[in-house]
């Protein structure tokens, strides 16, 4: 199954994140299928792609709780 789902990227106690589409099985910070976007969360930035984003949701990709409630909050779907 794939997972749109948060990927860690930056140094301790300032991370910023990709959205990127994964396997499940792969671990967070290994193998991804494509970057959709990113996210930093100190400065309150979401960039996405949301064609992209929407995409793969049409493909049957599954969202992870977190990045739902960040593409909700930021209202970008």
């Amino acid at each position: 199954m794939v997972r749109i789902r948060l990927q860690r990227f930056g140094r301790k106690k300032d991370p910023f994140y990709r959205i990127v589409a994964a396997d499940s099985r792969s671990p967070r910070d290994g193998k991804f299928i494509e970057i959709i976007g990113y996210y930093e969360p100190k400065k309150k930035i979401l960039k996405i792609d949301k064609e992209r984003y929407l995409d793969w949701l049409s493909k049957g990709a599954q969202p992870t709780d977190i990045v739902s409630a960040i593409v909700k909050n930021f209202k970008v779907v």
